[in-house]
């Protein structure tokens, strides 16, 4: 199975015209949405768009008060932009990142909490 870049497929609206919204299946949600990399093979996927795909990072973890990460946006396989964010107890610490980049970096960090503490319980048994 293929290693979800926000840990889990996730489904929402297809935004990138934004004049005409649209609902993906889930197979081109987990193919292209999820995964990034959808250049010249989504109809939908803007030309001029200069982001492939956007990566995140854990490097601090202090739990839900602390979480910094870092996010990596991606043009061809290359780093096109990046920078680290600070999370804590469901707000962004500074300057909060511009959508889309916010939504996906809280999935992140949602969906590596929703991880980390069931796995912590278990290593206390």
């Amino acid at each position: 199975m293929q290693r979800m870049p926000l840990g889990d497929a996730y489904a929402g609206i297809c935004a990138a015209d934004p004049s005409a919204p649209f609902e993906p299946s889930e197979p081109v949600l987990r193919r292209f949405c999820n995964c990034g990399y959808a250049r010249g093979l989504c109809s939908r996927f803007p030309s001029d768009h200069p982001a492939d795909a956007v990566r995140f990072s854990i490097f601090e973890d202090q739990g839900r008060a602390d979480i910094r990460i870092v996010f990596i946006v991606e043009q061809y396989h290359s780093p096109l932009d990046h920078g680290p964010l600070r999370y804590s107890n469901g707000a962004w610490i500074g300057d909060p990142p511009s959508e889309p980049l916010a939504s996906q970096a809280r999935a992140f960090i949602e969906n590596y909490l929703s991880r980390k503490l069931p796995a912590m319980a278990a290593a206390q048994i």
